[in-house]
């Protein structure tokens, strides 16, 4: 089926997932109207639409601090503008400490968004206890506090920022798949795509666990591999509190959010299972995919959350979930112009 898409443009963003949309919508506010968004199959695919949604302000350094402040107050403002939801829900979370090493990172990181105007507070295990009544203390050193933070639906987001992008003049694209990114002197010149050619001067690869494979098809390294991530979904729990804070716990590498009377137990393991490894390559057509379950290595994990919230030993599981996120070496995310070629942009390196 062919399809008309434009000839030109001042810059082709390739993948429509929530960082994609998120470039669109900038690039068009601040001025470059003439911006084209090519998504492969259909906007959330690939790792946005199963990403666990927690919206967080408190980063490790004040730059991310200051960017999660500001995506958290662009959501609401989105949802006026284009009249769709994030499904932003502000009920707040909790980060635990359980050593000494923890929690003094945990007080450097609050000290320091304070400096940004984010509500963070540290709290004992007493206060803890008070926030998050069904949690087992003991071993809980103190935590700190953001009443503001909570959690939002990652496909809401994509498309309140797709729409919001198209709002402000930028074209967005599904089932266009580029063929070919197209270099000329080290420098953009355009992307190929199934329905023609559109000369540009910019490309931004919002591409994520796929950029890996299409750096290495145009010469540009990007230290970029994907791994399975895991979360069960329990059956509903008729004691479990309404709105309790997304609660995190670093030492049990452990997040857990209630939505809907139902629990999500998710992980961040220092043993990450390397996804797709019997061939190193992510499929083009994993969209939506999913792995099989894996309960051997998710079991431990499961255990300390047993271990954090009592209730979960006796829950039913609805569903158990696997599957891929990016991660970079060094856990940072890839943003900026590449080194290999000018004015190719990188926007990858997220999870959740």
């Amino acid at each position: 089926m062919f399809k008309k898409i434009p000839t030109t443009a001042k810059v082709v963003i390739i993948g429509g997932g929530v960082a994609g949309c998120s470039v669109a919508y900038h690039l068009a506010k601040y001025g470059w109207k003439d911006t084209v968004l090519l998504e492969r199959d259909q906007l959330t695919s690939g790792t946005t639409w199963h990403a666990a949604g927690l919206v967080g302000q408190l980063g490790a350094s004040s730059t991310i601090t200051r960017l999660r402040k500001y995506s958290l107050n662009l959501y609401k403002e989105l949802e006026k503008k284009t009249g769709l939801s994030t499904g932003l829900k502000q009920n707040g979370a909790i980060t635990v400490a359980s050593t000494k090493e923890r929690l003094q990172e945990l007080l450097r990181q609050a000290t320091s968004a304070q400096l940004f105007d984010v509500n963070v507070e540290s709290v004992s295990r007493e206060k803890i206890k008070e926030l998050y009544p069904v949690i087992n203390e003991k071993d809980i050193l103190g935590g700190v506090y953001m009443p503001e933070d909570g959690q939002a639906d990652p496909v809401g987001v994509t498309n309140v920022l797709a729409k919001a992008a198209r709002i402000e003049g930028a074209q967005i694209y599904e089932k266009t798949p580029v063929e070919k990114i197209l270099i000329k002197n080290k420098k953009i010149i355009g992307v190929k795509t199934k329905f023609g050619k559109i000369d540009c001067e910019y490309v931004v690869m919002a591409t994520g666990m796929w950029s890996r494979q299409i750096g290495e098809d145009i010469g540009v390294s990007i230290p970029l591999y994907p791994n399975e991530h895991f979360y069960i979904i329990t059956e509903p729990l008729d004691k479990l509190p309404k709105n309790l804070p997304v609660l995190r716990d670093y030492n049990s590498c452990l997040y857990l959010k209630e939505d809907a009377g139902k629990m999500l137990v998710g992980i961040f393991e220092p043993n990450a299972k390397p996804a797709f490894k019997d061939t190193g390559v992510v499929p083009e057509d994993f969209s939506f995919g999913e792995f099989p379950d894996d309960f051997d290595h998710f079991e431990p994990y499961l255990e300390k959350s047993f271990q954090r919230l009592p209730m979960l030993e006796t829950a039913g599981i609805r569903k158990f979930f696997s599957g891929p996120e990016s991660f970079t070496p060094d856990t940072q995310y890839l943003l900026g112009e590449t080194s290999e070629v000018s004015n190719l942009f990188t926007c990858c390196g997220f999870n959740s």
